[in-house]
């Protein structure tokens, strides 16, 4: 079989989702996916017409992310329609099972150059808008299942069931934001993130024929553990409120994988790879527990443990995500988003999974480390879970 590569990764800084006014929120969402191809294409120095297909993360296909916008945005760019395209809804991992996929695709032979990649644009079109009878979840009569009624409910049940307090979550979420700060101080991003010079868009919702420069995340806020500690809860009983949760956001990242013949014919660095990966189903009465059993298929798959791992990106969609997955893991968190994570840095739901990839493969090389597992939570309770290696 054939050996599927990493060539190249990045993202746009995250902007802030709020209602019409965010940071990026002036992008419609194809163009705002764009821009990370684009960027992808600019630096790897390949023509379009080398790239044989896509497929991109979206979790609300709905208005403008509807009808295959991972296709739309290829096409939106005006340099070729040759390539196939696909979008994926895994909810929050759907930008991270288009790498598996893409990966696999190229092992497979089905072709030698594809793009995984994802957008989300949180401020236009908001979480549920493509449910029918109303945004949230649909379940019809006679689930057989106890099923979490909402992601904050889930959240509190892990908590409870692994004895996670509202101070453990607060720390989490402090750690996040200095984290997220030191490495941006420190240029940490520079190298996967780029400069995105953004249409505002004015309260009206109208575009004011002005732009801004976006330069870095938004979503980074100073803050203390004090502060955090009077954040009121997003539900009565909750452990979770806005300082210890991930926010909304807007984005877009893009991975290049080809075989690793098709990269060194062309002059290009191998620079990671997949050893396993994986999406599991998970007790949906805890629904975003995903990452624990995500973990454990990898290492079974993998014959792997935590002390083969130098680095994990496990998405923060809310702090006892992250700390029950460290519980049954046991895991040193000094290892664990060592640049932050969507607490601080935001979480454009159908890209992030793709933007953790690229996050990891950056700090492995900036560390010169060699491993780096990913995991998610999504809904509908499932976990993605990745395990990559640098070459």
């Amino acid at each position: 079989m054939r050996e599927a590569v990493i060539v190249e990764a990045v993202r746009t800084p995250i902007g802030r989702g709020k209602p019409v006014v965010g940071d990026l929120s002036g992008f419609h969402a194809v163009e705002l996916l764009g821009l990370s191809l684009a960027e992808i294409m600019q630096r790897s120095g390949l023509e379009y017409s080398d790239v044989d297909y896509l497929a991109g993360g979206c979790v609300t296909q709905a208005g403008e992310q509807s009808s295959n916008i991972t296709r739309n945005a290829w096409l939106n760019l005006g340099k070729d329609y040759t390539a196939g395209g696909t979008t994926l809804d895994n909810q929050c991992g759907s930008a991270q099972t288009a790498n598996h996929m893409i990966s696999s695709m190229i092992s497979s032979g089905s072709i030698d150059i594809g793009i995984a990649c994802g957008v989300e644009s949180m401020s236009r079109v908001g979480l549920g808008m493509n449910v029918m009878n109303g945004p949230g979840y649909f379940v019809p009569e006679g689930w057989p299942w106890d099923s979490t009624p909402d992601q904050f409910s889930s959240a509190q049940r892990i908590a409870d069931n692994r004895g996670i307090t509202r101070e453990m979550a607060d720390q989490l979420g402090y750690n996040s934001q200095l984290r997220a700060k030191q490495a941006w101080d420190e240029g940490r991003f520079d190298r996967e993130t780029f400069t995105v010079e953004a249409p505002i868009m004015g309260e009206d919702g109208q575009l004011t024929g002005e732009t801004r420069t976006v330069s870095r995340d938004q979503g980074l806020r100073d803050t203390t553990l004090e502060g955090l500690s009077q954040l009121r809860q997003v539900m009565d009983g909750s452990i979770h409120t806005a300082g210890n949760s991930s926010q909304i956001s807007d984005g877009s990242a893009a991975v290049l994988w080809m075989t690793a013949d098709e990269a060194k014919a062309r002059g290009l660095k191998p620079r990671a790879r997949i050893i396993t990966d994986c999406v599991v189903g998970t007790d949906p009465y805890y629904l975003l527990d995903g990452p624990v059993d995500a973990t454990a298929r990898l290492f079974k798959r993998s014959g792997m443990t935590m002390e083969d791992i130098d680095l994990v990106e496990i998405n923060e969609a809310f702090a006892a995500v992250v700390l029950s997955w460290a519980s049954v893991y046991n895991a040193d968190l000094d290892k664990v988003n060592v640049n932050g994570g969507a607490i601080a840095l935001g979480h454009p739901v159908g890209s992030t999974g793709a933007r953790l990839i690229t996050t990891a493969l950056h700090e492995l090389e900036r560390s010169d480390r060699s491993t780096a597992l990913i995991a998610m939570c999504c809904g509908s309770s499932v976990g993605t879970g990745t395990i990559i290696e640098r070459i």
